[in-house]
């Protein structure tokens, strides 16, 4: 991106902001769906500023410009920011995060804007919380980049299609029953849905208006009684949908409305009514039209809970995904180590279009789950390093040397989303990686094996992961692990893995989640390794309950070997050495009648015991 662009952009800001007497504007990462990945017409953050992390708020005023960001991005927000006249603001314990830091440098009659179509309910309390005390004016009516941004792009219109039945274990009508189901236990007459993942789960439709998750773009607003009229809404561009998938939404108890006529809806709820919202996935702008006097039960949505727990059956089609996914990075590494002993020169973005390619070969195979993280030496110690045309990094060593290439990837199959992480080596490696490599395989074990209570708050269980890098005076900036969705959001709550994180019921761990394992160790300027696989929740024996409650444990359901030449063996107990063998036996059993050639030979090499 050019600088003088963001620049120039950020002056027409400001003049704007000038022109309507505003004193400074918030800029959120978000869209009316509180999404992770945005509709290019919602990436007004990116736009503004250049920066092209997946997390972040720019702050502008008249003479000040910032952009916070936590420490996965520090070293690329401060490349992109470089010479654009934004700071870098780093998101970090002890530090302000941008409402301090506007409570604190703005003045009594100041006036903050901010899209309120952008910005959560749960948001929106924390901001007037911070800016009552300095009577500070919060304005969420205006958009303000639509002057700015004057060819901003359209919404997307992408078709809605139907999750193929063979994979879909419930009925969506059965699904809304079980929502209803919750909305009565909260005691709520009405409740509203936002966020894309849920949605598409109650209605088992598909769609594609943002990249890498299978949403699209809607609202839903569900009535309890089912004899009212337009019991349940779904708000969505009528355009997007066939006559065949609206039958199918008339026959499950749903039917629909314009995408823009929620607020209308919501308009009609009286003092008499209880609407159940989750103020975190609920945009300000949404009820702009509905009245001050209606009431509200703040929780997460029943939807949220339904979806993180998955049936047998689910969980079965995920194990195929997996061993599809498995096959083709057997193909992928095969091939690619080939190229290498040949001689040809490859980069990070070569790693990219491989995976794909493998991927997309495979049976029910959709998209890319995530852009997918290829970071040779120095670009692997940035946990969210994304190569581009414009900047990567070929996969070069000199004679006698090596590094670490670490490779961040997933997709979207119809049978089951995948995400996964490994480490190779290109070269010689050297003890140093030997060693921080075996340190965090030794975390990732960890939290593998582990047993934990039925119920426990699951970001009580980080610390049995970090335990062996804490031992050794070492650690990572992110969370061990997120809950994965069924072929939906390969970022899925509510189960998070991190001890940073807060311990409401919501996030108990419960037979049927699917999560992440994926502990790292990230020397900046260096290298940086993850050890990524997914695990699914299960109970312990049979029966499982004993005089202290229920046990659950981890069943591993990612199967691609783990590079065993980048371990150091006489750091690890017999007991981890049992466990990677078992693991590799049975990645072996899973994958070895799904591939042939240079990439069996692959296999077979690359899981032998140590």
């Amino acid at each position: 991106m050019n600088k003088k662009v963001i620049r120039d952009r950020i002056d027409r800001l400001r003049q704007t902001l000038a022109a309507q007497d505003l004193t400074a504007i918030i800029v959120p990462t978000a869209d009316p769906h509180l999404s992770e990945y945005l509709p290019e017409y919602w990436q007004t953050r990116e736009w503004l500023s250049g920066f092209t992390g997946s997390a972040g708020t720019l702050v502008v005023s008249a003479d000040f410009a910032g952009l916070w960001a936590d420490s996965r991005y520090w070293v690329h927000a401060a490349d992109e920011l470089a010479d654009t006249g934004i700071s870098l603001e780093k998101l970090a314990p002890g530090q302000p995060n941008h409402i301090d830091w506007l409570a604190e440098h703005l003045q009594e009659g100041d006036s903050v804007a901010v899209d309120g179509n952008v910005l959560s309910i749960a948001e929106q309390d924390r901001l007037l919380n911070a800016f009552d005390a300095n009577d500070i004016t919060l304005i969420t009516e205006r958009d303000i980049l639509t002057e700015v941004w004057t060819d901003r792009p359209a919404l997307p219109t992408a078709s809605l299609y139907v999750h193929d039945a063979q994979f879909v274990a419930q009925s969506a009508a059965s699904k809304l029953a079980a929502v209803r189901a919750g909305m009565s236990d909260a005691g709520a007459t009405h409740h509203l849905l936002s966020s894309l993942d849920d949605i598409a789960w109650l209605t088992n439709l598909r769609g594609a208006d943002v990249d890498y998750n299978p949403v699209f773009l809607a609202h839903m607003l569900i009535d309890a009684d089912t004899e009212a009229l337009n019991s349940a809404t779904l708000f969505i561009d009528n355009n997007k949908v066939s006559s065949e998938i609206v039958q199918g939404l008339k026959d499950s108890g749903f039917t629909l409305a314009d995408y823009e006529a929620v607020q209308g809806a919501l308009g009609t709820l009286t003092a008499d009514d209880l609407l159940l919202l989750d103020p975190s996935k609920v945009a300000v702008g949404t009820l702009s039209k509905m009245g001050d006097d209606v009431g509200f039960i703040e929780q997460m949505a029943p939807s949220t809970l339904l979806k993180s727990v998955k049936s047998n059956a689910d969980i079965d089609h995920v194990r195929e995904a997996m061993r599809q996914d498995g096959a083709a990075l057997c193909e992928f590494f095969a091939t690619f180590e080939q190229r290498l002993k040949a001689g040809e020169r490859l980069s990070e973005l070569d790693v990219d279009s491989m995976l794909i390619d493998v991927r997309s070969q495979q049976p029910h195979y959709v998209s890319p789950s995530f852009p997918t993280i290829a970071g040779f030496n120095e670009n692997g110690a940035l946990p969210h390093y994304r190569a581009t045309p414009e900047k990567f990094s070929y996969l070069d060593v000199s004679e006698g040397e090596g590094g670490l290439l670490l490779i961040d990837s997933g997709a979207q199959y119809q049978n089951g989303t995948t995400d996964i992480t490994r480490v190779v080596g290109i070269g010689q490696v050297n003890a140093d990686h030997k060693r921080d490599f075996t340190t965090v395989l030794k975390a990732h074990i960890a939290l593998a094996r582990a047993y934990f209570p039925n119920g426990i708050a699951s970001p009580l269980i980080d610390a049995i992961c970090r335990a062996p890098l804490w031992q050794a005076q070492m650690d990572y900036g992110h969370g061990t692990g997120h809950g994965v969705g069924y072929f939906l959001n390969v970022h899925e709550g509510p189960q998070v893995i991190a001890y940073s994180a807060s311990t409401p019921k919501e996030r108990a761990m419960k037979e049927g989640m699917i999560s992440s394992n994926e502990p790292g160790l990230y020397r900046e300027g260096k290298w940086g390794i993850r050890i990524e696989n997914l695990v699914v929740n299960m109970p312990v024996g049979n029966p499982t309950e004993t005089e202290f409650g229920d046990f659950l444990n981890f069943e591993t359901i990612t199967y691609c070997p783990i590079d065993t030449r980048l371990i150091e063996p006489s750091l690890l107990t017999q007991i981890e050495s049992d466990w990677l063998n078992s693991y590799h036996s049975q990645v072996y059993a899973e994958l070895k009648n799904r591939v042939d050639g240079a990439a069996l030979d692959w296999l077979s090499e690359r899981t032998q015991a140590i």
